[in-house]
């Protein structure tokens, strides 16, 4: 990812969770760890539709990301960004790839019957970086 400094990029690569940071209806924080990828200079995050994640997303596309080493916990990376895309289109076989990196399995093992799996693309708009 172009604008995560190369001292720190390598924590992308891990299997370090996303705390991502989105705003209530009435303004309040509201964060969560998910898994991630990259994809380019985009970060990707999947997520359930109708969650309250979704539900900020779709109406406050700012978003404040944590990114922290698994290694270092004083090692991290911080990101204001936009969501710039949500699509249903390939989250199924999007929460595979994540379930694969995170638990080394081939398929997610946590699917609900009638669940609509959704991704959202995050553009990084301002990165901060804390550790050597």
């Amino acid at each position: 990812m172009a604008l995560i400094p190369e001292s720190h990029a390598g924590i992308l690569d891990t299997k370090a969770l996303l705390y991502l940071g989105t705003q209530n209806k009435d303004g309040s924080p509201q964060v969560s760890p998910v898994w991630f990828k990259t994809n380019g200079d985009i970060i990707e995050v999947n997520s359930a539709k109708d969650r309250l994640k979704d539900i900020n997303m779709r109406a406050r596309p700012k978003v404040s990301i944590a990114i922290v080493d698994p290694e270092n916990a004083y090692r991290w990376v911080g990101i204001q960004g936009t969501v710039v895309e949500i699509t249903e289109n390939g989250a199924e076989e999007h929460i595979d790839a994540l379930a694969n990196k995170y638990l080394g399995v081939d398929s997610y093992p946590n699917r609900q019957a009638g669940q609509v799996r959704v991704i959202y693309r995050i553009r990084a708009d301002k990165v901060f970086t804390m550790g050597a």
